[in-house]
């Protein structure tokens, strides 16, 4: 067993560090709303060491306060998308040696997500941190169709264009609108007999690999992402879908 609580100041303290809002103008005894409010969650030695107002009727808040709990590190699985990354030779060596053509990548901020920086950063061959994005590669064609894309549309580019991947993004997670549109996605392609065959990847600031298998997909890549973390898994895995 490896039980493990969070770290303040010494090991096993169970420091923790939280910050919310609260729909109270702030004063005193908004200060002791928050504290109380942690209390009430089970946590102990409370202390409210920031609150103030930040608009008409709302309270910001930032409370230390420790815990008991732990967890078993030992007993969690959680495997990763991200394995050895292979170089961009070593990618497009692979593709032709096991596939033989150029695989087709399609990848969008799907909804009314408008945020493009993440899906940019894998797809264009500027790439990220000086790591090429996937346009650089001799082995993918690529279509970035940009932000904001409804998932019927994805879904009939993926088959007007016969394409091997699909990279979903989604940056907004307000009221959970990020799973429903991911889960809307993956929904839509099996009902339209579409998702035998095709690699669905979900990307995003919070998307986990756990997650993106819940969610039916077959990837799932989050912060720290690298362009060649994506071309490696997408290789790969086409790769070892080919008989022989």
């Amino acid at each position: 067993m490896s039980l493990v609580r969070p770290y303040g100041d010494t090991q096993d303290d169970g420091a923790v560090q939280l910050s919310f809002t609260l729909p109270i103008a702030w004063d005193e005894a908004a200060d002791e709303a928050a504290r109380q409010l942690v209390a009430k969650m089970g946590f102990s030695d409370v202390s409210v060491v920031e609150g103030r107002a930040i608009s008409a009727g709302f309270s910001f808040f930032v409370v230390y306060a420790r815990t008991l709990v732990a967890v078993d590190a030992s007993t969690i699985r959680a495997p990763s998308a991200t394995g050895a990354a292979l170089s961009i030779e070593q990618v497009d060596e692979l593709i032709a040696r096991r596939v033989g053509r150029k695989l087709k990548v399609v990848g969008a901020c799907i909804g009314t997500d408008a945020h493009t920086v993440g899906i940019d950063a894998i797809l264009n061959m500027k790439g990220y941190k000086g790591d090429y994005g996937l346009e650089r590669y001799r082995g993918f064609e690529v279509f970035n169709l940009g932000s904001q894309i409804a998932v019927e549309d994805l879904v009939r580019f993926a088959r007007e264009r016969d394409v091997d991947a699909i990279l979903a993004s989604q940056v907004v997670t307000q009221k959970g609108s990020d799973i429903a549109n991911f889960t809307a996605l993956a929904e839509l392609l099996e009902a339209e007999n579409a998702r035998e065959g095709l690699l669905l990847i979900a990307g995003g600031p919070r998307v986990t690999n756990l997650l993106a298998a819940e969610l039916g997909y077959d990837g799932g890549f989050g912060r720290g992402t690298l362009p060649r973390d994506v071309a490696t898994f997408i290789a790969r895995r086409i790769s070892d879908r080919q008989p022989g």
